[in-house]
């Protein structure tokens, strides 16, 4: 099922499957990937409960292992609509006897679209149901959309940055990184940067980053409380995915004790976290 909803500025439509953003549109043109499964199957995907890949891909609960898939489950499932009005939506997802073998808590994952003036807001509500400890991360992977040649784009970041980017061997971060050279803010894109993958940033200063377009202002995301950040696009595709995060993939090291894991969130039983990003249209 497709959701649409609409302001005089702009109109997204949203499937209920995976609660996954699938347009955005402003003058008829639409800033979000249309897709092309020769490069990538997925325009908008919701990262729950796991960001990113565990080593094995599974982790130990109570000397039990569950095995979790590449950034969580979310996207592969049907959400419900419990409210709807002409510029918003919000979807729901609960446990089901599928996901408690997966990741043996109950949960609730909410996720509102909300359209205000040129703004797409986009918020997460995670609330924990177990009478345990809920260990997650969260997080969003718009694909946003570019022409053929990346080298006309740039990103420009609302402070100064010491942009230090982790990367990945076989899905897991290793402890290798590289600096992400700037001028004045401004990173210039070429594919050659995401060659071994993701650009991976655990900190950042910046609240909100600027998509431009031949140095000229394109999208502007803010990215609320998220702390971490994830670029990435791949080699000749029409996209470029910026993706806010809380939490990213396990170490080479990891022993699979997802409480310890880095960058986890902790959510206490009966207790709720809230997130949220938005995309600007300029």
């Amino acid at each position: 099922m497709k959701i649409n909803i609409q302001n005089k500025y702009l109109s997204a439509n949203i499937k209920s499957f995976g609660a996954e953003l699938e347009n955005l549109v402003k003058n008829e043109h639409n800033y979000i990937w249309t897709i092309d499964e020769k490069f990538w199957n997925k325009t908008s995907p919701i990262l729950f409960p796991i960001v990113g890949q565990l080593k094995n891909n599974s982790f130990t609960l109570n000397n039990n292992q569950y095995k979790l898939p590449r950034h969580g489950f979310a996207r592969d499932y049907e959400f419900s609509v419990i409210e709807k009005t002409a510029s918003s939506v919000l979807f729901l997802l609960s446990e089901n006897e599928n996901t408690l073998k997966q990741y043996p808590f109950k949960f609730e994952l909410q996720v509102k679209y909300e359209l205000i003036e040129n703004s797409l807001n986009i918020s997460y509500f995670v609330a924990n149901k177990s009478n345990l400890k809920m260990p997650f991360s969260i997080g969003g992977h718009p694909a946003f959309t570019i022409d053929n040649d990346i080298k006309n784009y740039q990103i420009l970041f609302e402070k100064d940055e010491n942009l230090i980017s982790y990367e990945l061997e076989n899905g897991l971060l290793s402890e290798k990184y590289r600096h992400i050279e700037t001028l004045n803010n401004k990173l210039n894109l070429s594919y050659s940067l995401f060659e071994k993958d993701a650009l991976i940033f655990k900190q950042l200063n910046s609240k909100s980053i600027i998509i431009l377009h031949n140095n000229i202002p394109y999208i502007k995301l803010h990215l609320g409380n998220f702390p971490n950040l994830g670029i990435w696009t791949k080699n000749k595709a029409s996209f470029l995915c910026i993706e806010p995060w809380f939490g990213y993939s396990d170490s080479e090291s990891s022993n699979g004790n997802l409480y310890g894991k880095e960058g986890i969130q902790i959510l206490e039983p009966n207790n709720k976290f809230e997130s949220f990003f938005s995309i600007e249209i300029l």
